[in-house]
């Protein structure tokens, strides 16, 4: 299925102008949502709004926004009053300055969109992911959308523009909020985690690797409820030993394989419970043995 725009914007750089489409670059409706249900009618309950002081029920039409200035009290904003405090939306996604990617830090990223080219600005499209990919840089600017002012990064891929939005540096906190360890580092044990890494090391992140086990586990018992079976509950590893002492750890890490050791016996044992629900599941329910004995009957 090919991808769907979501918006249309033009990418203005000096008195140059791209028409694009964006594209969002992640999959939302790969999560799963439950919804809250009445137990004794099974319908679907509904969000109601209730005055914390009263505790009645109140009415959309007599809502209004508030900031909490101070603890309990509150100044007012009517819904135009809000408006005009919005930004304006222009489609324009304004570049401001070019960086090296590299140099805005990743605690910076938000969300990221595929940016495609309209119909008559194919050329002007090119010609931008091209002249970045040769600067190696990034573009930084702001573009207006939903009531909101966005701060975006645009960069080369694969012969295509992707937009990512970004935190405010205000909206970022420091590491150095924390109490972090003073202590020196000893070489030895240095020397044994930096061949704990080696054992994991790759050239290249390779995300097709990785998978969401609890989305998939979710999914499976879902369907499984839907089939009208009963949901049997994974089966738990017993904890490992810790161990305390730091040289340890990491000698019985590398004897063990390093992470990768570490997750394949965890991809082994999640085979293996794998294995026990297909077993399981082959078994056909009291529901389809009945199916299969009324299609018999109704076949003789």
């Amino acid at each position: 299925m090919s991808a769907r725009p979501i918006a249309s914007a033009t990418i203005s750089f000096g008195l140059v102008s791209v028409p694009i489409q964006m594209y969002s670059a992640s999959e939302s409706g790969a999560a799963v949502y439950f919804n809250w249900i009445h137990r004794k009618t099974g319908a679907r309950c509904k969000q109601q709004y209730v005055d914390a002081k009263t505790g009645e029920r109140v009415e959309k039409q007599d809502m209004v926004k508030g900031y909490e200035f101070s603890k309990g009290q509150y100044v007012l904003f009517s819904t135009e009053e809000i408006k005009a405090l919005e930004e304006k939306g222009t489609g324009s996604v304004d570049i401001v300055e070019f960086v090296p990617a590299e140099q805005v830090d990743r605690l910076f990223f938000d969300k990221g969109y595929f940016l495609g080219p309209t119909k008559g600005g194919e050329r002007a499209y090119r010609l931008l992911a091209a002249a970045l990919k040769k600067a190696s840089l990034a573009a930084i600017g702001q573009y207006a959308a939903r009531g909101k002012q966005y701060l975006v990064m645009l960069r080369p891929m694969d012969g295509g523009l992707v937009m990512e939005t970004l935190h405010y540096a205000d909206e970022v906190r420091s590491i150095a909020e924390l109490a972090l360890p003073e202590q020196d580092v000893k070489p030895a044990e240095l020397a044994l985690a930096m061949q704990l890494i080696d054992q994991a090391r790759s050239d290249r992140f390779t995300p097709q690797n990785y998978k969401d086990n609890v989305r998939t586990r979710m999914l499976e018992q879902i369907q499984a409820k839907v089939a009208g079976e009963d949901i049997v509950a994974e089966p738990t590893q017993e904890p490992e030993t810790q161990i305390l002492d730091l040289m340890e750890a990491l000698k019985a890490s590398l004897a063990r394989g390093g992470p990768r050791g570490a997750a394949a016996a965890g991809a082994r044992s999640g085979t293996k419970a794998a294995r026990g629900k297909a077993a399981g599941a082959a078994k056909p329910s009291k529901m389809q043995q009945k199916m299969k004995q009324l299609k018999r009957r109704a076949s003789a």
